[in-house]
């Protein structure tokens, strides 16, 4: 709570806030019990007594959109506190995890023109901090301000947040605010109540242990102990770092090159020597043009597993720890000569998986000039040590962030939710549809509004394809992998088309968005438009078309299955010359990839040869739905599904 002596407010009302047009509004704090405490706001004055508990409240009626205005709050002739610049518009909360967190300067690289050149006072972010608690619901958010957006707050935002507000202003040019409360990696139970949790009592259970506080210390000390004595290990035996550190001056270009093998980046490393944790070298000698020398530049590596040093003639310009950011570092002023340069990239791994990430952009930039690195590396394996276990993540357990940060904002009238969530769930999705429609239903009770709007992002595509892909795509078999059928977000993907069933929500499908190799693709632009398209329809009440297609019946004619779609527009259409990613079976366990074609404006008429009496039908059922290419005519992607006769 911001405080003047005894009088305190929660952070969240300060200066620069946004209020919900056309709802109550609610001023609360603390001061002494008994104290006599005048709120002045829009012209009108509002008295409240602090309770036993020094606690206290008014209630100011509803107003239309507008400010800025200023809210007084006096203590009888002694304190006076003043919040300026406060905006009446529309107020949404934005959650979920990473996807969802995602910063516009993480997408910066697709949007920079856009974002350089875009602001706007009437937009605004209030991020809450990330917090957890055990042991109940915390009354109020500790920290945070109100960022307007301008080019020093810009790249703060969520770029999902970002844009779906960008198009709302827009539309009806009106103050937008956002509440930012997402957090990478959290399952869909770190964000529900105790209560709503009650029938999964293995939650409960999972969570008891962390209502100790000393127990949560201990357990990050020993984990942050247990990493760091890994990587001094790792040290230690990583011979090529002692050998860097025996050559004097130009270790980077040493001429001993025994040890070293070829590779082609990007790609993870197959070595029949590599062990499931340890560290790789990489090196590549790159030749700079006379007119590029000595310039500042950038160098982009993707994606690598699982973090990275990167060293340019011997200098160390760049240092990643996760596996995820992409890497793009600047090389200063005076870093790189004419003719050889010796890239080195030493990469540490901590569980099996090593490399640079395929199918990403490898380059030097020097200005507007570009020396490409894909292609031939050499590599040299350097320590090797046994697995590292995951990090501890106390947030990652159920319902600690919902008590540090949703429930703090029950007093906060909000226009809707916009959330984008599930990856983390995809582990063990059989439970998401009972979990989700379980949130859904407790962030509307506990933000006291049974009928609030909630808009969600259905999981794009991602994952990498296996050989057993390519060999069906070649069609030496028809039958789909056992693994594409328990595929985890394909689960999470239809129970999320199932949420529907929950008044007052909407769903936007994001299959032509994703990136296989990218749990993160850089297009948020799309996502935060489309679920501003699906706000105006069911926050706003306009008549908008913003749903995709997905299949709602389907019925067997001989041996082939009649799917009819709703949400069709103004019917559907195909992208490309034949319908890809729908399969049958006859018996709910085998499936087949089959033949698929548009019947008329609403249906799909699918078969197989070998298949008589199909009885189920699904659509771009896997992790990754390559090429999954059934649109609507208005270019929104065809919804995943199941349906059985």
């Amino acid at each position: 709570m911001d405080r003047i002596q005894g009088l305190k407010l929660p952070r969240i009302i300060s200066d620069g806030m946004i209020i919900q047009r056309n709802e109550e509004i609610k001023i609360w704090g603390h001061e002494s019990a008994g104290v006599f405490i005048d709120v002045y706001f829009a012209g009108c004055t509002y008295t409240a007594v602090g309770d036993k508990e020094g606690n206290w409240k008014v209630v100011m009626p509803a107003m239309e959109a507008g400010g800025p205005y200023e809210l007084i709050i006096t203590v009888g002739n002694k304190k006076r506190m003043v919040i300026q610049d406060i905006l009446i518009g529309d107020l949404w909360l934005c959650g979920g995890q990473s996807n969802m967190e995602l910063p516009i300067s993480r997408v910066m690289e697709r949007y920079k023109e856009e974002v350089e050149t875009y602001e706007n006072n009437k937009i605004r972010m209030f991020q809450v901090p990330m917090t957890y608690d055990f042991n109940g619901p915390l009354e109020n958010i500790r920290a945070g301000i109100w960022q307007r957006l301008n080019q020093s707050n810009a790249k703060n935002f969520t770029a999902v947040g970002y844009f779906f507000a960008k198009a709302l202003y827009e539309k009806y040019q009106v103050p937008i605010g956002l509440i930012h409360t997402a957090i990478g990696g959290t399952p869909i139970e770190a964000w529900m109540s105790e209560e709503a949790l009650k029938q999964f009592p293995a939650y409960i259970e999972q969570s008891a242990k962390y209502k100790d506080k000393a127990f949560i210390q201990k357990t990050l000390v020993d984990d942050i102990t247990r990493i760091n004595a890994w990587y001094n290990r790792l040290d230690e035996v990583d011979l090529s770092l002692k050998e860097r550190e025996l050559i004097k001056g130009r270790w980077y270009d040493a001429r001993e090159m025994e040890g070293w093998k070829d590779c082609e980046l990007p790609s993870f490393l197959v070595d029949e020597n590599l062990v499931e944790a340890g560290s790789v070298w990489y090196r590549k000698v790159v030749q700079v043009p006379e007119n590029m020398a000595g310039k500042a530049g950038r160098i982009l590596l993707g994606t690598i597993v699982d973090n990275d040093h990167v060293y340019i003639n011997g200098s160390e310009i760049g240092f990643t720890s996760d596996r995820h950011t992409p890497r793009i570092y600047e090389i200063p002023l005076g870093k790189l000569k004419a003719g050889k340069n010796v890239i080195i990239v030493r990469v540490c791994f901590e569980r099996g998986e090593v490399g640079f990430t395929p199918d990403k952009k490898l380059q030097l930039q020097i200005g507007p000039e570009v020396i490409d690195l894909n292609g031939t590396w050499q590599y040299k394996l350097g320590g090797k040590l046994e697995r590292l276990d995951y990090p501890v993540f106390i947030q990652f357990q159920p319902m600690g962030v919902y008590n540090g940060m949703i429930a703090p904002l029950k007093n906060i009238k909000f226009k809707g939710v916009i959330w984008y969530q599930g990856e983390s769930n995809g582990y063990y999705p059989d439970d998401y549809k009972t979990l989700f429609e379980g949130l859904i239903k407790d962030w509307r009770k506990t933000l006291r509004s049974s009928d609030l709007p909630f808009l969600y992002v259905q999981l794009p595509n991602y994952a990498t394809l296996s050989e057993d892909y390519y060999l069906q795509q070649a069609n030496l078999t028809d039958e789909v992998r056992k693994a594409d059928l328990e595929a985890g977000w394909a689960k999470i993907r239809q129970a999320q088309l199932e949420a529907l069933e929950l008044p007052n929500t909407a769903m936007i499908t994001s299959l032509d968005v994703g990136e296989w190799n990218d749990l993160h693709p850089l297009n948020k632009k799309d996502i935060g438009e489309r679920l501003a398209l699906a706000a105006r329809a069911i926050a706003y009440h306009e008549e908008v078309n913003y749903c995709s297609p997905v299949g709602e019946s389907v019925i067997r004619e001989d041996d082939a299955l009649i799917v009819t779609f709703k949400n069709e527009g103004t019917g559907l259409i195909m992208k490309g010359n034949e319908l890809n990613q729908f399969i049958i079976s006859q018996d709910g366990e085998h499936f087949y990839k089959a033949h698929a074609k548009l019947m008329g404006s609403n249906k799909v008429i699918v078969w197989h040869e070998q298949i008589g009496l199909p009885k189920e039908v699904r659509y771009a059922w896997a992790d990754n739905p390559e090429n999954a290419n059934l649109y609507s005519k208005e270019g929104l992607p065809a919804s995943p599904f199941r349906l059985n006769i």
